[in-house]
């Protein structure tokens, strides 16, 4: 689709978020081909090519229908951080809208979706002596126990983070315990003005449904292969990538604590509690406005009030 009009806003940055089964992907798509244009994905766990089906990557289709970046573009072995991605996306933004007047960025990594909008925070490095102190408390004691330290250090981050992630409850508490402040105080920096607009769009629904959305998705991950996808992965276990619902799950199945019908039980559990602290996430944001995912007409009518105006006086 073309729109005329007689000024356009500056190069401008359309960030798609909202929580895990909502439909970002389609909702992204659909904008990038309304306005021509190219998607930037800030979802964390679809940089990875080998998990395929565990982290609801666009169908070939889909990948198709619009120009995806940061899908596929890393393996689970590469050492690739939030602040290795802010670096890459942003140099990739410059280099797009040299050519694009407006991008989509989508994805439901809050922390990988602020680094773009409002650059990455750097942290205290913390002493290995530490981290191997709290990766051997993890191994010990296991994943609850950390979780309640981190509850205890930082309530602030632990009610933010997905609690079911070794690796960022680890980091925080690396920061935790070798500053003796709370993770999440470091987070609090000044923000980096970027050389383009953003304007923000969430998407959401009603709970009930949302819930249903993302047991569905299980459900169907489950027949397109996931506990086979997952099996060929396990010698990778401990790799930082694979630290995430929907494969940690079955990693525990394999290892007999759980049947296969109680482990995607968990899995649909685990991601709806995912699914709740992004909200918290994303709902604290300012300027954030929320639509329902079947609302293309009222979204792209919000985004064009702010793109195209008139001439001055007119």
């Amino acid at each position: 689709m073309i729109i005329e009009a007689d000024f356009i806003m500056p190069k401008t940055l359309i960030a798609i978020t909202g929580p895990t089964a909502i439909g970002k992907t389609a909702i992204a798509i659909k904008l990038a081909q309304y306005y021509n244009t190219e998607i930037i994905s800030a979802d964390s766990r679809q940089f990875y090519k080998e998990m395929e089906i565990g982290t609801a990557k666009p169908s070939p289709d889909e990948l198709n229908a619009a120009k995806h970046h940061f899908v596929n573009s890393h393996s689970i072995t590469d050492k690739f951080s939030v602040g290795d991605y802010e670096k890459k996306a942003i140099e990739l933004i410059n280099v797009l809208f040299e050519t694009r007047d407006q991008l989509i960025l989508a994805g439901g990594s809050g922390l990988f979706m602020n680094a773009v909008l409002y650059g990455f925070d750097d942290m205290p490095t913390a002493a290995e002596e530490t981290r191997n102190t709290l990766n051997e408390l993890y191994v010990r004691k296991g994943l609850q126990h950390l979780q309640e330290m981190l509850k205890e250090y930082d309530p602030v981050y632990y009610s933010e983070v997905d609690i079911n992630n070794p690796q960022r409850i680890i980091r925080a508490l690396e920061v935790c315990k070798s500053t003796g402040r709370p993770f999440s105080e470091f987070r609090k920096k000044s923000i980096i003005n970027r050389p383009f607009d953003f304007i923000k769009i969430g998407l959401n629904t009603d709970r009930a449904i949302l819930y249903n959305n993302i047991n569905k998705r299980v459900d169907n991950m489950m027949e397109s292969g996931l506990l086979e996808e997952a099996k060929r992965l396990l010698p990778y276990r401990n790799l930082n990538a694979l630290n995430t619902v929907g494969y940690s799950e079955l990693f525990n199945y394999f290892d007999r604590k759980h049947s296969l019908q109680e482990a995607i039980e968990i899995i649909k559990q685990n991601t709806r509690r995912f699914a709740k602290r992004q909200l918290t996430w994303f709902n604290k944001l300012d300027d954030i406005k929320w639509f329902e995912p079947k609302e293309f007409d009222k979204i792209t009518g919000y985004l064009n009030s702010f793109l195209y105006h008139p001439e001055p006086g007119e």
